[in-house]
């Protein structure tokens, strides 16, 4: 009675990107399909705000990490059913070992037990072996940076942290014109928005030495923001990934009359009234009328050309207007860099 198992085990591309002023590149042991864009466009204004479908969203130079990002995946599907096929076999052995006792056949015959004791014995190695391959199904992501971007990507992550740090973080799922007269609010939209964490996190199956900026999304895929592309990750199947340059980065001031507690790092602008006139005096028709404060909220719009469209709103103006200030600063750092690549290479 001989059992045998063969793992199957590929090669698990790594991904190396060079990020200089020399040009931005990226080497994959693999190569990425040849796939025509997908371009969206762009609905007419409505009231919820998500992104596009996300299998269409990811850019066309980035196929080949998210084809790497897909192997990883898949074979840690094809090893996890693997072991649990060698956990069942295991199983089964140990039984068969303990009848063979049992109704003494395993001590007559001798080589029927040893048999069964080899076998159990490399099935337990090949659930080691198993294990440890499952853990290795990741893509390793490596990271060089020219000291000038590394220097403003630094700034970056500082500027992240102070964003994090904001007492209110809130996606913005819906917005929606209303018409001040009849409602006699001071208010001309009403937003619906879920509070949200900023943090430092990685998606499954990728590892890297720099972990990404991680922005939650209350509708949607989460974005993760590594160095030269944001990750929309839904799950190990569904994700999408978009170069840095595509982002399309806006922030403004937002005044929020605001009906609930004013966070402890917001500033009141302005006061108004729970029911107001057209000319902002309190409506004295309402009995127990009250003032409301108008605090300032900062305000960034994450856009692209293939649909990305997400929007968040911060307590803390200030750190807002920052991380948009330092994100472009980025941005056009790695834009000039790919374009000096470009005119290096005579296109």
């Amino acid at each position: 009675m001989a059992w045998s198992f063969h793992k199957r085990i590929k090669i698990i591309p790594g991904v190396h990107l060079n990020l200089s002023k020399s040009g931005i590149s990226t080497s994959i042991d693999i190569e990425g399909a040849i796939i025509l864009p997908d371009y969206y466009t762009p609905p007419a204004p409505a009231d919820n705000i998500f992104s596009a479908d996300i299998h269409k969203i990811t850019s066309q130079n980035m196929k080949g990490v998210k084809e790497a990002i897909v192997l990883a995946y898949q074979q840690r599907k094809e090893l996890e059913s693997d072991l649990l096929n060698i956990q069942t076999t295991l199983g089964t052995s140990k039984l068969k070992r303990m009848f063979s006792y049992i109704f003494l056949y395993g001590l007559l015959i001798k080589r029927i037990s040893e048999n069964l004791t080899a076998d159990i014995e490399m099935q337990k190695e090949a659930i080691s072996q198993t294990k440890a391959a499952i853990e290795d199904c990741y893509v390793n992501l490596e990271i060089d940076f020219d000291s000038e971007i590394k220097e403003k990507y630094d700034k970056l992550v500082n500027a992240f942290k102070k964003l994090a740090t904001s007492h209110k973080i809130w996606d913005i799922t819906s917005a929606h014109f209303q018409d001040r007269v009849i409602s006699r609010s001071s208010a001309s939209t009403i937003v619906n928005k879920q509070e949200v964490k900023f943090s430092f996190s990685s998606i499954p199956g990728l590892r890297s030495n720099f972990e990404a900026l991680y922005f939650q999304n209350a509708n949607g895929a989460d974005l993760y923001c590594y160095p030269s592309f944001i990750i929309m990750y839904a799950n190990q199947a569904d994700f999408a990934i978009i170069g840095i340059d595509e982002i399309n980065l806006q922030q403004r001031t937002v005044r929020f009359t605001e009906t609930d507690a004013v966070p402890a790092d917001s500033k009141i602008i302005d006061k108004t009234w729970a029911r107001v006139n057209k000319n902002g005096t309190p409506d004295k028709r309402f009995n127990g009328n009250y003032q409301i404060p108008i605090v300032r909220y900062g305000e960034i719009t994450l856009s692209t050309h293939t649909g990305l469209n997400e929007e968040y709103e911060f307590s803390n103006y200030e750190s807002t207007e920052e991380f948009s200030n330092v994100f472009k600063e980025y941005q056009i750092a790695i834009k000039r860099s790919n374009l000096y690549k470009l005119s290096g290479a005579g296109i």
